[in-house]
Formats: structure tokens, C-alpha cells, sequence
């Protein structure tokens, strides 16, 4: 690509985040210039003794080695110190043997320069599938980072595993819980080939909770259904989707089983996830799709996931449109139950359908007067059931097809 892109209107106004300080975490970043010059490319966090790691992964039957790699070591003993090592400019995918010798070499690497056991290094690669990974240039590297692990870090961290995003993605949270502080802090990047599938993207998020794996990775599991399995950008599923959580215990609060860390990282997750959104290729505005009535709640969320994924309905937002017929369109070809008779859709607060027609009064001025605006609703109740999903997206524009043209180049 040309240069860097203008960051995207839809990116949060304050900036990156003022992310707190995790206790038994540590972060470097350097240009190893894995492909692009003069910018950083490689993350090192470096994480306490005890610390549990649980993670969700992309299902694509294409993953890369990175990711299967990551999957094998979740669960395993968790008594030493552990590190994730990530870098942008190359995924890693689809180079076979290639990829699992670079993972191994990295691993290595790590493990021996910070001495981190190779079973508790986890690895990330993120950029152009099918071109080897140039992995020496990142483990001549591995011994400066090491030298420049620090606790404030994160922010830098966020900025290394950037590659078409406009913008760095934080996210944090405190509770307090049994008269003490839990912290959590957390960084995303993704921007193009957004439809998650178990996970979504790279997402790091670090905590000083105490709470065993058997506990950690339910909740993760769980909550990746409500937040990043809950947006799509372009229905692309990423060979590389990784999220870790890695919680080292420093607060000495166990919070297995604690409902207020639970919403606290919900809220971390959801944070991320519509940042992601808000840095969709192209986007110049925010979409959400809530779906009710449905017989289930799965099927509310294919209804969903069929007008977020729409082109038609995606580039009739880009356009100010307020062309209903295409939500109606989307549904029909969802695949879940449906009755064109029952069938009702808002446009923001603007009624444009009721019981398979045109609502009466229908105000297309309005309803076009919201599509104006950079945060977009789309409400459908079907009519059937009690079932009910809300997605996010954004709109398909003329630049993300430019990006993409532009991407290996």
C-alpha cells in the first residue's frame, strides 16, 4: 500500500485510551521490518510466573501455524512465566513447513532470551497470507526487545500489530471486588477480512485477576459469542483470528464464578469489537442490525448476520439510502424462519414496515434524514418468536475496495 491511511471518522474521538498498569505484565515493540520500513512491527509482552492464558480461535479450516500452535499450548501447565510474541506484515499462513519452522524459531527464541518455558510462548502473525515469513529478521531482534520489556508499554503494543487499521484499540476496565482493585486492559487490530468465527482478529487482554484455566476459558469462550462473534465487516473469516486472556493474578483476588469481572470483561471485549468496526475498511459509518422476534435466538442472529453482511444493504447505507427493500431482500435469504406477512423494520426511530407492507404514515424524508447521520439503525422483528441478536457493521464503500486492490502492493 501507498502509505499510511487517514484515520477513520468513525474512530473514537478522545483517542487511545489511558490504559492502567497490569501488574506481572510487560511489554517491547521494534521495527524489525518484517515488510514495511521505519515503523514497528514486532510485540513482546512478557507475563508472570502463574499466569493463565485462555483463548478462542478463528475455526477457518485454513488456519495458520501460529494459531494451531497457540491452540496445542492453551490449557497446558501454567507454574512458569509465558510471553506472546506477535508481528504484523506477514500472517504466516499458508507456507507449510515454513510457517511451523518459523514458529518454532520464534518460540525458540523467546524462550531462550527471556527465559520463558517454549511451552508457555504464544505466537501471532498478522498481514499477507501465503508469502514465508521472514523470521529471522524478527529473531535478531527478540534479544533489544527483551532488553526494553516495560509495565507502561501497552499503548506502543497496540500501535506494533496495526497493519491496514487507521487507529491503535484499547480497552479497560476496574471493579472493585472483596474491597480491592481488578484491572483489565486490553488491545485489538483488525480493520478488513472481519466475520469472526470463535474469536476475531488479534485481541490481547491482560488482567491482574487470580482464576484458574477451567474457569478462565468458559467465560472467554462465552463471552466471544456476545461481542466479537457479533460483528463483520466484510463476512471474510481470518485464517489468523486469535484472542488471548491472560490473567496474572498479582491483585490476589479470585474472581472464578464473580459476575462483576464477568460484565467487566464483557465490557472490555464489546469495547474492542466495535472499535474494530469503527476501523472497517472504507467506513464512514456505524451499523447496528437488532433483530426480535425471531423463533430463536440463533436464528435472530442469521436474519442479522444476512443484512450486516449484505452488499446491497451495506453500500444502500453508503449511499444515504434509505432503501428498506433491501433489509427485506436480506432477510428472505437468511435461511431461518421467516413470514413476509409479519415482518416489521425500523430505519432509527422511523417505522418503514409493519406486517409485511409499508407502514402506514412511512416518512421517507426521516427515514433518509438517519441514514445521514455516521451511526446507523436497522431494527426487524419478525413476528414468530422471542428470539432476538444484535450485530454490528458499517458500510461498503468505494475505498475498501481500493484498499484491498492496493493491499500487496
Amino acid at each position: 500500500m501507498a502509505g499510511p491511511l487517514p484515520v477513520s471518522p468513525l474512530a473514537p474521538k478522545g483517542g487511545f485510551p489511558d490504559l492502567p498498569v497490569i501488574d506481572g505484565v510487560r511489554f517491547a515493540t521494534i521495527a524489525a521490518g518484517v515488510k514495511y520500513q521505519g515503523r514497528t512491527d514486532v510485540m513482546l509482552a512478557e507475563l508472570s510466573p502463574g499466569t493463565t492464558i485462555a483463548g478462542t480461535f478463528t475455526r477457518s479450516k485454513t488456519r495458520a501455524a501460529p494459531v494451531l500452535d497457540c491452540q496445542e499450548k492453551l490449557g497446558g501447565p501454567s507454574d512458569g512465566a509465558a510471553a506472546i510474541l506477535v508481528n504484523s506484515g506477514n500472517s504466516n499462513a499458508f507456507t507449510g513447513i515454513k510457517g511451523v519452522e518459523a514458529v518454532q524459531a520464534l518460540t525458540a527464541t523467546v524462550a531462550s532470551t527471556i527465559n520463558v518455558p517454549a511451552a508457555r510462548v504464544f505466537t501471532s502473525s498478522t498481514g499477507v497470507i501465503g508469502q514465508p515469513l521472514p523470521y529471522e529478521r524478527i529473531t535478531r531482534v527478540i534479544s533489544d526487545l527483551g532488553n526494553s520489556l516495560k509495565a507502561d508499554g501497552i499503548a506502543d503494543a497496540a500501535k506494533a500489530i496495526m497493519t491496514t487499521d487507521t487507529f491503535p484499540k484499547g480497552a479497560a476496565q476496574t471493579v472493585e471486588i472483596d474491597g480491592k482493585t481488578v484491572s483489565i486492559a486490553g488491545i485489538a487490530k483488525g480493520s478488513g477480512m472481519i466475520a469472526p468465527d470463535m474469536a476475531t482478529m488479534l485481541v490481547y487482554i491482560f488482567t491482574d485477576a487470580k482464576v484458574g484455566f477451567d474457569d478462565l476459558q468458559p467465560l472467554v469462550s462465552g463471552l466471544c459469542n456476545g461481542t466479537f462473534n457479533c460483528i463483520t465487516v466484510d463476512s471474510d473469516t481470518s485464517t489468523s483470528d486469535t484472542l488471548l486472556v491472560a490473567a496474572t493474578g498479582a491483585s490476589g483476588v479470585d474472581v472464578a464464578g464473580n459476575g462483576r469481572f464477568a460484565a467487566a470483561l464483557f465490557d472490555v471485549m464489546n469495547d474492542l469489537a466495535k472499535q474494530v468496526v469503527r476501523d472497517g475498511e472504507g467506513a464512514t459509518k456505524f451499523v447496528t442490525v437488532s433483530v426480535n422476534g425471531a423463533t430463536s435466538d440463533a436464528d435472530a442472529k442469521q436474519v442479522a448476520m444476512a443484512i450486516a453482511n449484505s452488499p446491497l444493504v451495506k453500500t444502500a447505507i453508503a449511499g444515504e439510502d434509505a432503501n428498506w427493500g433491501r433489509v427485506v431482500m436480506a432477510v428472505g435469504k437468511s435461511g431461518a424462519e421467516a413470514d413476509r406477512d409479519r415482518l416489521s423494520i425500523w430505519f432509527g426511530k422511523v417505522e418503514v414496515a409493519r406486517n409485511g407492507q409499508v407502514a402506514d404514515g412511512y416518512d421517507e424524508a426521516a427515514a433518509t434524514e438517519h441514514m445521514k447521520g455516521d451511526e446507523v439503525y436497522i431494527g426487524v422483528d419478525l413476528g414468530i418468536g422471542e428470539g432476538k441478536s444484535t450485530v454490528y457493521t458499517c458500510d461498503l464503500t468505494a475505498q475498501y475496495i481500493a484498499i484491498n486492490a492496493d493491499y500487496r502492493s
